[in-house]
């Protein structure tokens, strides 16, 4: 079961329950767990239908994360001197994920050119979670303040529902 919070500030995982507000960093792994799975899921697909509702449901999943990552995650720790090189970073991998996601788009999802570049899309996704997991979140944790990593993963929550919605009916 995934985890997601709970208006009275307790958080459910599928360890149980916690009585805290949720992070932002919390928010943020739920998301990386899903695409993770999805890419998993999207590797192992063959040509067909089921890969082009993958490759859909990875693309909405990426697209909504980031917006609403950036939007509420890294402008806060770009305006922090300690943070804006990784936030820097950060930013840069999504823009080389969304250049491949585009690419993918534009490719017949049955050739050799569509499997060469989703692996890219793969690697380049795990690394950049990886990195932001166990760098990224480090450094943003030494910056934000208890306050602050309960507010925007609120906010967080928010936009990514909303984007979610509005990539859908798209």
């Amino acid at each position: 079961m995934a985890a997601r919070a709970i208006e009275t500030s307790i958080f459910v995982t599928s360890r149980g329950i916690r009585h805290m507000s949720e992070t932002i960093f919390e928010a943020l792994r739920e998301s990386h767990k899903i695409q993770r799975s999805l890419m998993r899921s999207l590797m192992l697909s063959d040509p067909g239908e089921h890969r082009v509702h993958m490759f859909t449901e990875l693309r909405i999943e990426l697209a909504a994360h980031e917006a609403a990552e950036e939007r509420y995650l890294y402008v806060d720790i770009l305006m922090d001197d300690r943070g804006l090189h990784s936030a820097r970073d950060a930013l840069s991998d999504h823009h080389k994920m969304d250049k491949l996601v585009e690419k993918l788009q534009t490719t017949d999802h049955k050739g050799r050119g569509w499997t060469s570049t989703l692996q890219k899309l793969s690697k380049a996704l795990h690394d950049h979670l990886r990195e932001e997991e166990k760098i990224f979140f480090q450094v943003s944790g030494k910056i934000l303040s208890e306050t602050q990593k309960t507010s925007l993963a609120k906010k967080y929550r928010k936009n990514y529902r909303e984007m979610r919605a509005k990539l859908m009916a798209a």
